[in-house]
């Protein structure tokens, strides 16, 4: 492999990551399942999403090929017809629960990481359609071309390739394929360099680093797995620093909508922010009203002062707000606070983390995040925001 990654050691951090955000996902709704639009939202890394998509359209191509039988004649017109309309209609109505959802992000993981680390591998197994019984079976261009639509990490990479192919339609024989690719790498092998960005994006689900992904590197990564044992402290007392950093959300409001539901209609299914305040809370946050600084202000510190909409609600206490915000809610806050920026949302999350009051969050929030990205009419994801906030520094 490229730069000695070990592809056991791809598999084996897909498996662990794929357990924690299932975990993370399905454990305060173990019946709930995945359409298609949320699968396609499912995390923040677009090109794993994808990859979950192109496994299933394998296994409803597979699914299509079962129905055939030597008793029925498939190829007659009619039948084609109406096997391509019901193929299409249940394509549109995806159905994933936890026991199907786990495998595919498990693999999905693996050949995100794989695309990085070894592009030939990656080159036949996500490109190139899988081997039939006769090795030798010729692949049209046109199928590489599709295949290309699952591609989003170093896509130009893999375009460029296809591009450079015979422009005939004869299709090619799969060894043609893999030699010619071998071929084009070794005069592009400065072209893929997605490893420390891929690293960093997936860090931020579980923690990951290049070392953990090398044949010589650890054995198992440094970082706890997805159920993390006891610290070392006792457990008695809760400070917000005790709360250890991998653990799998334990605090996350129950029941969060799936992240399709939230992105499209985002109907509240939590607790909306304290009814104290008769201000809009678009109100306060216009950055372009100076009028506003001052309602937003005294706003962000009643809250940080735990008065007494915090005691009404009495909602535990949280130690990070990492580790608070579900896997749903962070995808929210991204694309709604964020503008779909992942890296801008973690960096945002970590500083108010690592702020020693609720004041000082307060004032990051109305000085900085709330000017810089427009928040003036996300006060539904905001006041959700501000209830963790609350949380995070009740009682200090």
């Amino acid at each position: 492999m490229q730069d000695n990654y070990s592809l056991a050691k791809c598999e084996q951090y897909g498996r662990r990551l794929a357990s924690r955000l299932c975990q993370q996902h399905f454990g305060f709704q173990p019946d709930a399942t995945l359409d298609g639009p949320a699968l396609l939202k499912f995390t923040p890394i677009r090109q794993l999403n994808l990859l979950m998509v192109r496994q299933l359209l394998g296994r409803w191509q597979h699914e299509a090929q079962q129905l055939r039988s030597p008793y029925f004649n498939f190829e007659a017109e009619a039948v084609r017809t109406a096997l391509t309309q019901f193929m299409n209609v249940l394509s549109r109505h995806i159905r994933l629960d936890r026991a199907a959802l786990e495998p595919l992000l498990a693999q999905a993981a693996a050949d995100t990481l794989l695309l990085a680390a070894d592009p030939a591998l990656a080159f036949e197994r996500l490109l190139l359609p899988a081997a039939s019984a006769d090795a030798d079976e010729p692949v049209p261009v046109a199928e590489l071309r599709d295949a290309l639509r699952y591609l989003d990490q170093d896509k130009e990479y893999y375009q460029s390739f296809v591009d450079s192919l015979p422009t005939s339609n004869a299709p090619l024989s799969r060894d043609f394929l893999v030699q010619r690719f071998a071929l084009y790498e070794a005069k592009h092998t400065k072209a893929v360099d997605a490893m420390p960005r891929l690293v960093a994006a997936f860090s931020a689900l579980l923690p990951l680093t290049e070392a953990d992904l090398w044949d010589d590197g650890p054995a198992t990564p440094t970082p706890a797995p997805a159920s993390p044992p006891t610290p070392t402290p006792a457990p008695a007392p809760a400070p917000a620093a005790a709360v250890p950093a991998p653990e799998p959300a334990p605090v996350a409001p129950p029941t969060p909508p799936t992240p399709a539901a939230e992105s499209s209609t985002a109907p509240p299914t939590e607790e909306e922010p304290s009814p104290t305040s008769a201000v809009p809370l678009y109100e306060k946050l216009k950055a372009t009203q100076p009028a506003a600084a001052a309602p937003l202000a005294s706003t962000l510190r009643h809250s940080a002062q735990g008065g007494a909409p915090l005691a009404e609600r009495s909602a535990p206490k949280v130690g990070s707000l990492r580790e608070a915000i579900s896997i749903n809610q962070r995808f929210s806050f991204i694309n709604e606070l964020f503008n779909g920026e992942n890296m801008e949302y973690h960096a945002a999350i970590q500083h108010l983390d690592s702020l020693p009051t609720a004041d000082a969050a307060m004032a990051y929030v109305r000085q900085e995040l709330a000017n810089s990205h427009d928040w003036s009419r996300k006060e539904e994801h905001v006041g959700k925001l501000l209830k963790l906030i609350e949380r995070k520094f009740a009682g200090a």
